[in-house]
């Protein structure tokens, strides 16, 4: 897999990325190769490596932001910390929402055991978290939604659609079932820059949502 090839959209600050899923942002404990491993390809020219400005988790595929420069890169964190970025998520869930659309404002938390480890749980006593969703299109008995977070919490969409909803996103391996993919695609980004042009991409739909029986042609892409 050539990173180099995923690219979608570059300039002298910034780069986004198309992330396969499956392809961890950070380190990994367990051998498995990450987006680290990858960087150097990424240079294109330059001396240092890019670096993400933000996370998306293993298993979700689309946007994601590298900085070319430490000052941009304090930059574009302090714009993701300030809630500027825009953000539109797709999601394939199990089921079909009632509502056309709606809003999810459940906070969150953290809680680990040693036998199940880690997850993250609704908690009023946890850290505020607010998404926005609406229903796009629907085939077999699921719905494919488009989810705006105004908050940029772990898990938050997988959380908020399995416990907010009830409806948890196919694939999931920790708050629904377990699939061949977790059906989460970070489908637009959009950066301000201030005076200058803001950072847009978007990532084409991954061929397992294709498979799901949402394509491009199954909705009209308005979000």
């Amino acid at each position: 897999m050539l990173l180099s090839d995923h690219i979608l959209f570059i300039d002298a600050e910034a780069m986004v990325i198309d992330k396969p899923a499956g392809l961890s942002v950070t380190e990994t404990r367990d051998g498995r190769l990450s987006l680290e491993n990858h960087l150097d390809s990424l240079r294109f020219g330059f001396q240092r490596q890019p670096q993400a400005v933000h996370r998306l988790d293993r298993d979700t595929s689309g946007c994601l932001l590298l900085a070319r420069n430490p000052k941009a890169h304090r930059r574009f964190s302090a714009a993701f910390e300030a809630g500027t970025v825009e953000k539109l998520y797709l999601a394939v869930v199990e089921g079909v929402p009632d509502e056309v659309e709606g809003v999810v404002d459940m906070a969150l938390g953290k809680v680990s055991t040693r036998e199940a480890g880690w997850r993250i749980v609704g908690d009023p006593r946890g850290k505020p978290a607010r998404t926005r969703w609406r229903r796009l299109a629907v085939a077999g008995g699921r719905a494919l939604l488009a989810f705006r977070p105004e908050s940029g919490r772990t898990h938050q969409i997988r959380v908020h659609a399995a416990s907010g909803l009830g409806l948890p996103i196919a694939g999931d391996p920790v708050y629904g079932k377990a699939g061949p993919a977790m059906l989460l695609h970070a489908r637009q980004l959009t950066v301000p820059r201030g005076a200058k042009p803001a950072i847009t991409a978007e990532a084409p739909l991954p061929p397992a949502f294709i498979e799901a029986g949402f394509g491009e042609g199954a909705w009209d892409g308005a979000a």
